[in-house]
């Protein structure tokens, strides 16, 4: 009896991954503990445009997914509202999966 019980323990610790993977209600409060809510909001400018704006920017396109990851991934420079130039922060997330819902998520708005 022990030993099944202990078998069965055991396969649900092995079936179950280490941590569950981000869900699109997961996305908008990692990006504001990420801090990006400081330069970017949902449907206005502020520092960096509107994520509405960077949907409307590159949704359809065909590189368009791979442009917004390079900017979360990659810190390159950026052009800011007010024409200034700054590196953008890059995220924390390095899961290829977690980095996809993010991206769909910004192309959603």
């Amino acid at each position: 009896m022990k030993s099944t019980l202990l078998a069965g323990l055991l396969t649900a610790f092995l079936a179950t991954p280490a941590f569950a993977a981000m869900s699109e209600s997961d996305v908008e409060p990692f990006l504001k503990k990420e801090g990006c809510f400081k330069c970017h909001a949902i449907d206005k400018t502020k520092k960096g445009p509107s994520y509405k704006k960077i949907a409307s920017k590159y949704k359809g396109k065909p590189d368009g997914e791979e442009k917004i990851l390079k900017n979360l991934t990659t810190s390159p420079m950026v052009k800011l509202e007010d024409g200034t130039e700054e590196e953008h922060k890059e995220i924390s997330l390095k899961d290829k999966g977690d980095l996809k819902t993010v991206t769909n998520w910004i192309l959603s708005r």
